[in-house]
Formats: structure tokens, C-alpha cells, sequence
């Protein structure tokens, strides 16, 4: 659970399940459904081109330095490998993901569902250089931008209010960026994200897009990559997702069909059923800067 860091700003925070304003109350329901499937252990290992297209399909070209194509080769822990917890535990579930994404999350419980679409964004961003798109809302819609934070500035919490002063020599290490990343997660959520995303509409998916539910409860998912059968052109989706507590992205089964998992179909799609949430089609929407 996030921290505490103010009475009147109060962090009811188990990020995929609330977010931390005490000003409003969203009500959103896990409708759980019977899971169908069951996977035995992690299969893939490499990067995301480890998990092929089902037969018939060709996973989407993505251009180099894109962010879709940042996503599409994400590294995979070894096969076998279990979803860590930030304190170290594991987490078994196997029939929940086929994949476990080898990035560090931390040692503190911050790094859940939001968090994980937020962190894969940045990423992106900072390795290619593009600070100044760099930035996200806390939940009570303070814009915290990076160029701020390279340049020293840090953020100071009095009860709801925040703001920005000078505290530190301009750095733009991974430390400093670490540090702002944690600083994120702590005070934004899937409330404050839904509302900085864009709608759109299930007909125009892309790699990149989020599925997001913003509220207490709330969850997101990340689009990571695509593919297009050869002939009718649907098109497939493979999905990934961090969750409570703090614990590593990792990639979905579809439980609910055996014969596609773990990628999804959105053909005709109006409810997206994933192992742990279910989403609606209006849930998708995407950045857009």
C-alpha cells in the first residue's frame, strides 16, 4: 500500500483498487468471471518477439524508435520465471501470464497497475531523449513535468496542496529519474491517468494503448503488441499488466480461449475479459504526445 504522507491528502491508495484523493469516490466493479484455461508455467523467454502470432496472423510492423516498437521488444525474464514482488516474494498464479517483463520495479509497494502504463511511457521517452514529453498529473492535478525535476526542483506536500521549489543541483542520471518515477507513483493513480489520456475508439487500436477503468476501484493494462490475420484482417492484441502489491509487468493469458492465448481478439469486442479484470471497449484510450 502507498504511503501516508498527509492526513488531508490521503493516499487510500492500493493503486489498481483506489486512488488518493479524498475528494472524490469513484465506484467501479470487478465483475470476476470463471477462468476456462489453465497454463502451467512461463513458456517465453528473449524479448516480446518470443510470443508468436497464432496461425494465420503477422504480429504488426512497428517503425524503429517508435514507441510501439520500444514495446514490441521488451526483454523477457528466463522462462519459468515467477512474477516478483517488490519485497521479494513470488507470485504463482501461472495461469494468469505466460511472461514476465525484465525490468526493476523497486523495493517499495508503488509499482502496480497504473504505475506499470505510466513507467513503460517514460521509459520510452527517457531513453529516446524526449524529456519534455515526460510528465503526468497527481491525483489532485498537479502537472509534474521531468524538466522540472532534472532541473532540481522537487515537490512540496502541505495538506492537498502541492508545489514545486528548488531543492537539488540539475541531474539527469537514472537515480534522478528513478527517484521522479517513485515520486509519480506515489501520488497519481488510475484516476488521475484516465484523466489525462485520450479516448478512442476500438476500430483505430494501436500498439500502446491502455485499457483503463479510473476510480477506487480501478485497473489498467498495457497494449503491447499486435497482430493481423493474413486474409480478414482481424487483429489480435497481446496485453500487459503490474497489479497490487507492487509487483513486475507481465504478460496475460486469455483465459477464455485456449486457442488464441495469450493474445486477444477484438473482433466485435465489447467486453474485454482478462484474467484479473474485466474492461469495456470505451475503456480504451491512449497519450498523445
Amino acid at each position: 500500500m502507498k504511503r501516508i504522507v498527509s492526513l488531508l491528502f490521503i493516499l487510500i491508495l492500493i493503486s489498481c483498487k483506489a486512488d488518493p484523493n479524498d475528494l472524490i469516490s469513484v465506484n467501479s466493479i470487478h465483475r470476476q468471471l470463471p477462468i476456462k484455461t489453465v497454463t502451467t508455467t512461463p513458456i517465453h523467454t528473449g524479448d516480446l518477439k518470443s510470443i508468436a502470432a497464432p496461425k494465420n496472423f503477422t504480429i504488426q510492423e512497428a517503425s524503429t524508435n517508435s514507441y510501439a516498437h520500444y514495446l514490441q521488444t521488451l526483454p523477457l525474464k528466463p522462462k519459468g520465471s515467477k512474477i516478483k514482488y517488490y519485497d521479494g516474494r513470488t507470485k504463482g498464479h501461472f495461469s494468469e501470464y505466460v511472461a514476465v517483463i525484465d525490468l526493476p520495479i523497486g523495493t517499495k509497494d508503488l509499482h502496480q497497475c497504473a504505475d506499470a502504463v505510466m513507467r513503460l511511457r517514460a521509459d520510452y521517452l527517457w531513453h529516446t531523449e524526449q524529456y519534455d514529453k515526460i510528465h503526468f498529473n497527481f491525483t489532485n492535478g498537479m502537472r509534474v513535468d521531468y524538466n522540472n525535476w532534472m532541473q532540481g526542483q522537487r515537490i512540496k506536500v502541505v495538506g492537498n496542496n502541492t508545489t514545486w521549489y528548488q531543492a537539488k543541483e540539475p541531474s539527469n542520471t537514472p537515480e534522478n529519474y528513478w527517484n521522479y518515477l517513485e515520486q509519480i507513483w506515489m501520488y497519481a493513480g488510475t484516476l488521475s491517468l484516465s484523466k489525462e489520456l485520450t479516448a478512442r475508439e476500438i476500430k483505430d487500436i494501436q500498439i500502446g494503448d491502455v485499457f483503463i477503468q479510473g476510480g477506487s476501484p480501478g485497473h489498467a493494462i498495457s497494449i503491447v503488441n499486435m497482430a493481423v490475420h493474413n486474409i480478414t484482417g482481424e487483429q489480435l492484441i497481446l496485453l500487459a499488466q503490474s497489479y497490487m502489491p507492487a509487483q513486475e509487468t507481465h504478460i496475460l493469458t486469455n483465459p477464455y480461449d485456449s486457442q488464441l492465448s495469450p493474445w486477444y481478439s477484438v473482433k466485435d469486442l465489447d467486453e474485454l475479459r482478462t484474467p484479473e479484470w474485466t474492461f469495456n471497449a470505451s475503456d480504451l484510450m491512449y497519450f498523445d504526445n
